[in-house]
Formats: C-alpha cells, structure tokens, sequence
C-alpha cells in the first residue's frame, strides 16, 4: 500500500527519488521543522545514531531538532540510487557545517500516489556503524 499525504503534488516536494537528498538539504537549510518533516510519510520512521527506531510527526522532529539547532547548513552527496518501481534505496554522505556532524545515511524512499516521494525510512547514519559521528 502506497501512503500519500494528499492525492494533488505538493508543491517542492520531489517527483524522482534522485531528488530526495537535494530536497532534504533545502529544507533542512532553511531551519523550518515543519518543512522537514513534509518529506516523511505518515508512518515513517527515523533511525537516530542510537539505532532505536522512532516513528510518528512529534518523535521525527523531535529526533531531528538536535541537528536542526545547530543552525548549520547541511551538504548531501549522494553516492547511490537504486530505484525498483515505486520504492528506492538512497544511500547518501552528508555533512553538517564544517564536520560539527557527519556520516552516511541509507534511506528508503516512496513515491506516494500524489508522485511525490517521501522517506519511509530515514537512517542517517545506517551506513557507517560505531563511528564518531559528532566530531
């Protein structure tokens, strides 16, 4: 089942999966929680540097405020993009400021029934276990 947050595109949310991670970034960068958290699906869930999943609006930002109190931009690189039909798994290095935070993050993504596609899964840092992520 593919979940959507509306049945119309939402304007500036991404319509490729190669476009998630630049989308993340922009919104990230201008500091608005809320326009983060647009890009997750209703039931997602963030995987922060504990490992212990968190699901649902309130515990996403909550999850996702430490690094957004940075007031820090973040750079993305993607690395790989591997799409299978509506679903795909992005794995992406990132960086916030100067190396404050760092690591490689390995998402899955949805395209939702309004074409825009949104993080199922957010683990930012899925890729690069028992590293020193706060520099």
């Amino acid at each position: 089942m593919t979940e959507s947050r509306s049945n119309t595109t939402t304007p500036g949310l991404p319509t490729r999966p190669e476009d998630v991670p630049a989308a993340f970034a922009a919104r990230f960068n201008s500091g608005d929680a809320g326009a983060v958290r647009e890009l997750y699906e209703e039931r997602a869930a963030f995987v922060p540097e504990s490992g212990d999943a968190v699901h649902g609006d309130a515990e996403i930002a909550a999850a996702n405020a430490p690094f957004l109190a940075l007031g820090l931009p973040i750079t993305v690189r993607p690395r790989h993009i591997h799409v299978a039909g509506d679903i795909a798994l992005l794995i992406v290095d990132w960086e916030i400021g100067a190396g404050e935070a760092r690591s490689t993050a390995t998402d899955v993504v949805r395209r939702g029934a309004d074409g825009c596609w949104r993080y199922v899964i957010d683990s930012p840092f899925g890729a690069a276990p028992g590293q020193d992520y706060f520099a």
